[in-house]
């Protein structure tokens, strides 16, 4: 298999751009030839600390160059990578170091070893080769890439793997399907530690020659002074950095005009929010869907064509997407089910979970545990997790449902609604609420709302009005966070 990501391959688009600049962070700027030239040199060292086929480097850094150095560097002796988020604790770092089998650690931390592991600092990385460069090794479409934690919202994180012949497939549509070309140039400011940024704001555009800017963690205050200074063409981000952005102050007028279309997934954005950044900003946001699980993305919005919005679009290229029954069969359009997908970008399976892997893949189908609806145009609705759904006295609410009736009150920013145990009905809705500054709704005005719009069983109990919705690393509510909130108070 042919991988035209990889700059050391000849036949790459890459080396058709080698002088041009291709990826820069804060601190530096390098072209293609550069970059491949750093890779080379950190190569040689890693292969110098033993590291090579089969192997895993662990990678702990936040979002710089530094970081895709070390990926690449890894895939060019053969070996994977597993990106730690660098926020975790010690504890969680080193569950994730461990369970991963990583040989060998790239950090900010100023110790010879993580996890018991040989690590390198980020500084001490070598930028210049010392003798010949290493023939690249001859990688195979199902040699592992990427090992790329689960968030582990039910239990601890899993390892999912990912082949290069999923990276491949993966990055290919996302270009293909986003029209990339060499004059594409994209705003990477979602984690590298998630597929999404990896594929969608690395892999694609380097693939098409184009050009990657990182700007380190999202700043609001800082985000349309970086667009306006880089002239991104596009960049993908998740509902929550969205909603912040449409909640700046309206003299807040920035020049987005190279931007071609932005991009949206990672967890459902409401349509009131799409309207309104449309309507402020003049984005047109195109919105996908997708699991790790999936290598990222199975469904998007066209850039050109029908976009249609409160749906994630249609199946990409190469995959399908069913929605499936309890009793295992497809159901048809207009029907609520279980989101199962297959296509060449479905993991090889979980790390040492055999049993977890034959659960989530079953006869080449994906379980996601998303409830969805397809139309008649094969677009894709999701209407809930399969485990956030609340069960009340025996009747099923989907939060995604109570959460777009409050998206519709003026004021209102984010919504979550979780499920409070109950001895009587087992489980309660509770709504959590933040609003936009200067919004003086209250809690029993959105209360009211709800029960203009919704049943009787679907009206939460209560409303509660917060500052900000806690967030997990990958910047999706988290909504596991609230629930333990409500047993704590409950027990």
């Amino acid at each position: 298999m042919e991988l035209r990501y990889l700059p050391w391959n000849p036949t790459s688009p890459l080396r058709q751009h080698w002088t041009r600049v291709g990826l820069r962070d804060d601190r530096v700027e390098l072209t293609y030839e550069q970059f491949d030239a750093w890779v080379e040199a950190f190569a040689e060292q890693l292969a110098e600390r033993g590291f090579g086929r089969g192997q895993v480097l662990a990678i702990v850094l936040p979002n710089r160059v530094e970081l895709l150095v070390a990926m690449f560097a890894a895939w060019r002796l053969g070996g994977a990578v597993t990106p730690v988020n660098p926020a975790f604790t010690e504890t969680e770092a080193n569950y994730q170091i461990t369970d991963s089998g990583a040989s060998l650690v790239v950090t900010l931390a100023p110790c010879a070893s993580v996890a018991g592991r040989p690590a390198i600092h980020v500084d001490d990385m070598r930028t210049d080769r010392l003798r010949e460069p290493l023939p690249p090794a001859a990688l195979a479409g199902d040699d592992l890439a990427l090992l790329i934690y689960t968030s582990g919202s039910t239990g601890k994180p899993k390892g999912v793997l990912l082949d290069h012949r999923h990276a491949e497939a993966m990055s290919e549509t996302m270009a293909r399907h986003l029209r990339l070309t060499e004059n594409d140039h994209c705003l990477l400011i979602l984690p590298l530690f998630h597929v999404n940024a990896i594929m969608v704001s690395v892999l694609a555009p380097l693939r098409c020659g184009g050009e990657v800017s990182i700007v380190g963690q999202f700043s609001a205050g800082k985000f349309f002074d970086q667009v306006e200074r880089l002239r991104p063409t596009y960049f993908s981000a998740v509902p929550t950095i969205y909603a912040v952005l449409a909640a700046l102050p309206e003299s807040v007028r920035p020049d987005v005009s190279s931007l071609r279309f932005v991009v949206c997934g990672a967890a459902p954005v409401s349509r009131e929010l799409l309207v309104r950044l449309r309507d402020r900003y003049g984005f047109e946001v195109v919105e996908g869907y997708g699991l790790t699980e999936g290598t990222c993305a199975s469904a998007c919005n066209p850039v050109d064509g029908v976009r249609k919005i409160g749906t994630v679009g249609p199946a990409l290229p190469g995959q399908q997407i069913r929605i499936m029954g309890p009793d295992g069969s497809f159901l048809p359009a207009g029907e609520e089910g279980e989101v199962v997908i297959a296509g060449p970008t479905v993991m090889r399976g979980y790390l040492n979970r055999p049993d977890a892997t034959a659960e989530t893949i079953v006869d080449g189908w994906l379980h996601t545990g998303d409830i969805g609806r397809l139309d008649d145009d094969g677009y894709l609705t999701v209407v809930d997790r399969l485990k956030d759904m609340i069960i009340r006295g025996g009747e099923n609410i989907y939060p995604k449902e109570i959460e777009a009736v409050l998206s519709t009150v003026a004021g209102v920013l984010e919504s979550a609604v979780v499920g409070r145990p109950d001895d009587i009905y087992g489980e309660i809705p509770v709504a959590y609420v933040s609003v936009y500054p200067g919004s003086t709704i209250t809690e029993e005005e959105l209360l009211d709302h709800c029960r203009l719009h919704l049943t009787r069983v679907k009206v939460p109990e209560r409303v509660h009005l917060v500052d900000a919705l806690p967030k997990n690393p990958v910047g999706k509510i988290d909504k596991p966070a609230l629930r333990r909130n409500l047993s704590t108070q409950a027990a």
